[in-house]
């Protein structure tokens, strides 16, 4: 059996129940520059959340200009972007909360040796205002918090890869010596993109959207997105990590 060299740990709705506040925080921007550019139509936070889960504000005016037709400059999505960290992080520092079991499993992992990364899509201002709100900072060396809209030039967004093979060569691990959990499609898809053994979190859909949409995303992450595991809550995770190290020569 060989040990994982290191846990790559998504933040938002896997560490920290962040999405939600930030997506409210963004939802405001989104439909001024719907208004902006003269487009009936606009999103509510749920809707916005529907739509966009898992990717950075970059990736969500992507994905908005392609699907309402329209095209903005370079520099407008620059300004826009600072716009959303500053009021999504000022948001986090304020309300941000904890996903349940999550300060155990990280002292149990602590414990047990094993190094601990945050690699997010999120923009790193708002990943370190997660973290520190909920006070699991200490676990995660601010060096060691990768963010795909921060670390990266150009910025990129899950499901691209890219970040979690920078973090990878950062931290000098091979992606399948790592392993990583993961909330969204986008994230675990990145995931499976860059040959990290992967643990699907669905513990955060059972709060507000039920059983049926847990069992969804569970369905969703084990067959689309190749995940190893599925974990409905973070008292889990041992015995998971454990199943994942039998099995994988690492």
């Amino acid at each position: 059996m060989g040990k994982v060299k290191y846990i790559l740990l998504d933040c938002d709705n896997t560490l920290c129940l962040s999405e939600k506040l930030a997506f409210e925080a963004c939802t405001d921007l989104t439909n001024e520059i719907l208004e902006k550019y003269n487009l009936p139509d606009r999103y509510t936070v749920h809707q916005l959340l529907e739509a966009f889960v898992g990717q950075n504000f970059r990736g969500m005016m992507v994905g908005l200009q392609k699907k309402h037709g329209f095209t903005m400059p370079a520099e407008e999505i620059d300004s826009y972007v600072g716009q959303e960290v500053g009021a999504v992080t000022a948001k986090l520092r304020e309300k941000c909360t904890v996903c349940e079991g999550v300060p155990e499993a990280l002292a149990w992992m602590k414990e047990e040796g094993y190094p601990l990364s945050v690699v997010s899509t999120s923009a790193k201002p708002r990943v370190v205002a997660s973290i520190e709100k909920t006070g699991i900072a200490h676990y995660f060396p601010n060096e060691h918090v990768y963010s795909a809209a921060t670390s990266l030039d150009p910025p990129s967004s899950k499901p691209d890869p890219k970040i979690y093979l920078y973090a990878c060569e950062q931290l000098g691990v091979k992606p399948h010596e790592a392993v990583t959990v993961e909330d969204s499609k986008s994230g675990a898809t990145a995931a499976m993109r860059a040959g990290i053994p992967l643990i699907g979190y669905v513990g955060v859909y059972g709060l507000e959207d039920g059983k049926e949409k847990m069992e969804e995303m569970a369905e969703l992450l084990r067959k689309e997105c190749k995940a190893d595991a599925i974990m409905y809550h973070w008292s889990e995770f041992p015995k998971i990590l454990r199943e994942i190290e039998s099995k994988n020569k690492l």
